[in-house]
């Protein structure tokens, strides 16, 4: 990894792809979102300050535990330009992201814990199904496959005895 001398304050894309990991094609696009700025040279190459890397880095942080992109701007536009994220800020800021992360545990837990029962159904037409659509108004009058429990010949119940 190349080495930026302290007194080279800003970084030229190449740069700041090097020292982040990330590709030059995503610090274009977390440009593009309002995630990260550069300048223009008389030349017109961007030039990333330095504070950028600690930026770059915040953002694939979150990325990885999947926050949103727009979440994640929200956040770093709470930060004053120029500065870069501290261990407060992610600390405050992950506090802000828990209860939503957890939120996802639970769906992840819930869909490995019922998914081999739809697996093992095919039809998806079990009388207590959480998968296959859980806030469904009609699940409360009828399991499976809503438009099918309307039209099928009373004799056609071979999927629910499943």
């Amino acid at each position: 990894m190349p080495q930026i001398p302290e007194k080279i304050h800003e970084l030229t894309v190449g740069q700041l792809a090097a020292r982040s990991g990330a590709a030059v094609s995503a610090l274009h696009f977390y440009e593009s979102k309002g995630l990260i700025s550069s300048r223009r040279t008389a030349g017109n190459q961007r030039r990333y300050h330095r504070d950028a890397l600690r930026r770059v880095a915040f953002v694939r942080a979150a990325q990885r535990v999947g926050i949103p992109l727009a979440t994640i701007r929200e956040a770093l536009a709470e930060l004053p330009e120029e500065r870069t994220p501290t261990r407060e800020d992610w600390a405050r800021l992950s506090r802000a992201w828990r209860a939503e992360l957890d939120e996802r545990i639970r769906q992840l837990n819930r869909l490995r814990d019922h998914l081999t029962d739809c697996i093992g159904c095919g039809c998806l037409s079990l009388a207590t199904c959480v998968l296959s659509n859980p806030d469904d108004a009609f699940g409360r009058r009828a399991s499976g496959s809503r438009l099918m429990v309307e039209r099928r010949q009373p004799d056609d119940r071979a999927c629910e005895d499943r």
